[in-house]
Parts: C-alpha cells; structure tokens; sequence
C-alpha cells in the first residue's frame, strides 16, 4: 500500500523498486491505471480523465520511455507533433537551436547523457499546453548522479510544474534532505 500527494510548484520523490512497480505506480499516478484498491484524486476529486490530460507520464519503462535507437531529431519531431506545433525539420532543428541541443539532433537518444536526457525530456512535455504535472519514472536507471536530475526536476517546480519522482531506494536516500 501506499498513499502520497503532489501539487503543482512542488517536487516530490517517492521510492519504488522492483522492476514493475516504479511504472505501475507512475501509470496510476497520471490516471493510466486504477489501483487495486482506494482512488487516485486530482483537485479533491476523481476524474482520470482531467488525471491523464493534466499529468503527464514521462520516461517509463516500457511504457512512453523513447526507443534506444530513436535520434534525438526524431524524437523532438514526435513530441512537436503531440504538442500541436509544427513538426518539421526547420521546426525541429529550431527548437534544438532554442534549446541549445542543436549538436544532439543526431545522436541515439540512448547515448544522451542522463541530465541533457531529462532535460531534452521534460522541456518537450513542458510544451503540451494541457500539462500541469509530471510523473517522470526511474531515472536512476539511466545513471549520473541523482543530484543532476533532481536539480532540473526542482527547475520545473519552480516553473510551476507538479513534480513527482519516482525512483529507487538508493537514489531517493541519496536526495534525503534536500
């Protein structure tokens, strides 16, 4: 069992393990899946609907996390088109040029470092206009140091995003106190 809150301009960090339980608990926080038992609430009341428009779900194993293989240029295309922006190539490289991340357009998203990986990751999902909250779903697994998604995770805070982590033991003792 277990029971948590978050809100918007606020980060939260929550310790699941095993290989599903990260991703369940993440589907159920964003509306994606009902728990066995009690109700996952948004605004005081339960509505999936207004869960899976206003929290988005992001990198979670096999789930939404982006193929290894995918190029970063791909990627960023895809999530211009689920924004409702422009979607083409002047578009994408555009925005990598905004984003200062022009040099990765070719790179395997695989091979992004971890920090410009969550970054990349949660500026693209900060773009869907519906999106108060983000769920964002083991990042230890790709590794770093917790302390450098932790940094972006609290920039997004303070952005006014609801941020819910949900992480290993490790990483979530690691981050105890900040």
């Amino acid at each position: 069992p277990i029971s948590l809150a978050f809100e918007t301009g606020a980060a939260r960090i929550v310790p699941a393990e095993t290989e599903q339980r990260p991703t369940v608990l993440g589907l159920i926080a964003s509306g994606r899946m009902k728990p066995d038992a009690g109700a996952v609430r948004i605004d005081g009341r339960t509505d999936a609907a207004a869960l899976r428009r206003r929290v988005a779900l992001v990198d979670a194993p096999d789930v939404c996390d982006p193929a290894p293989d995918v190029a970063v240029f791909g990627l960023v295309a895809e999530e211009l088109m689920f924004a409702g922006l422009p979607s083409h190539p002047v578009a994408v490289l555009r925005w990598l040029d905004d984003a200062g991340m022009r040099e990765l357009a070719r790179v395997p998203i695989a091979d992004v470092a971890p920090r410009e990986r969550f970054r990349l990751l949660l500026e693209l999902t900060a773009l869907r206009r519906s999106v108060e909250a983000m769920v964002l779903v083991s990042p230890q697994r790709h590794g770093g140091h917790p302390d450098e998604w932790w940094s972006l995770v609290e920039e997004f805070a303070g952005r006014g995003y609801g941020m819910l982590v949900i992480s290993g033991v490790a990483s979530t003792a690691a981050l105890a106190g900040r």
